[in-house]
């Protein structure tokens, strides 16, 4: 049996779990205050996922680059290649808040969103 200890964040209380592991299925969560511990815990442990948050250029705004994130999380595992692939992009001015700039990144069905606008630059 495997024995991993987790802080929280699915709310503000930052409980303390204690995920025990057999044959790599979850057998016991410890320390949670309420159900969303239990299934932040679980899912930490089988499935881990994050929100990528990031910037890319933008040729001929008013400002050089621009914040975007996924719209949802993705496996953990695909963090560092979707930032890899964000270098690798540069969006023309005017980018609108919401707009698609790498659609179904890695075939998650997640698609990377600007989180701003910029105006064309003069």
């Amino acid at each position: 049996m495997i024995k991993k200890k987790l802080t929280c964040i699915s709310c503000p209380i930052g409980c303390q779990l204690e995920v025990e592991m057999e044959d790599k299925k979850v057998a016991k969560i410890t320390g949670n205050n309420c159900k969303r511990g239990a299934e932040y815990g679980e899912k930490e442990c089988t499935n881990p996922t994050r929100i990528v948050t990031s910037t890319v250029v933008v040729v001929g705004g008013l400002l050089s680059v621009v914040s975007v994130k996924s719209e949802v999380d993705i496996p953990k595992q695909l963090v560092f290649d979707t930032i890899r692939e964000l270098k690798k992009v540069s969006l023309k001015a005017p980018v609108k808040i919401g707009q698609i700039v790498i659609e179904n990144i890695f075939n998650t069905g997640v698609n990377i969103i600007a989180t701003a606008s910029v105006k064309r630059g003069s």
